[in-house]
């Protein structure tokens, strides 16, 4: 992958560009045509700030990846006790889903990008573990048992909300209550 630099205006307004047209329409589906025409650059200026559009897409997930990172430690540190510092990505889902009507731009990266070494593929299963991973961190401070197994569960649980979140129905309040219940359970003295 090419050095990371610091993104000129040209480069947020191209980043800004394809995060629009890559979430609704699909990476596949759009070219760099349509993100130069979008962002008022040329195509040499867009192959000058990003090399290809391989580092367009993982930069575009990666942006995406950072603003969804920001939120969710935003709700962990909201959270007034351990147990539901467990549950804040429900939270922060509840939100983010607000303006993210598409789904999961992750999930629909790796379904369009199978290969997984194409650098927003790797972007895009990170983003995956790094939840997971967050999960478990989470459930293992507020003292939760087995808390890799509770972290799966939750990771199934909030990828299904997300998942869901195009069609007409509202799955996120049902996952974010089955979460609780799950961490309430794991956390409840045993008789």
């Amino acid at each position: 992958m090419q050095a990371v630099r610091p993104l000129t205006p040209a480069g947020r307004r191209i980043v800004a560009a394809a995060d629009e047209l890559f979430y609704h329409r699909g990476i596949t589906a759009v070219g760099v045509d349509l993100i130069a025409e979008h962002s008022g650059v040329t195509k040499r200026t867009l192959y000058n700030q990003f090399g290809s559009k391989d580092h367009l897409v993982a930069t575009y997930l990666a942006e995406r990846d950072h603003r969804w990172r920001s939120l969710v430690r935003a709700a962990v540190d909201a959270s007034d006790t351990p147990a539901e510092a467990v549950t804040a990505p429900f939270e922060a889902l509840r939100s983010w889903s607000g303006t993210n009507t598409r789904g999961c731009a992750f999930i629909n990266a790796l379904a369009e990008l199978p290969d997984p070494s194409h650098p927003a593929h790797r972007i895009a299963a990170d983003q995956k573990l790094w939840l997971l991973n967050l999960f478990g961190e989470l459930a293992a401070t507020a003292g939760c048992a087995h808390p890799a197994t509770l972290a799966t569960q939750l990771l199934v649980l909030h990828e299904g909300a997300v998942a869901t979140q195009p069609l007409p129905l509202d799955t996120l309040p049902e996952s974010t209550a089955l979460a609780r219940i799950l961490v309430w359970s794991s956390t409840s003295p045993r008789p």
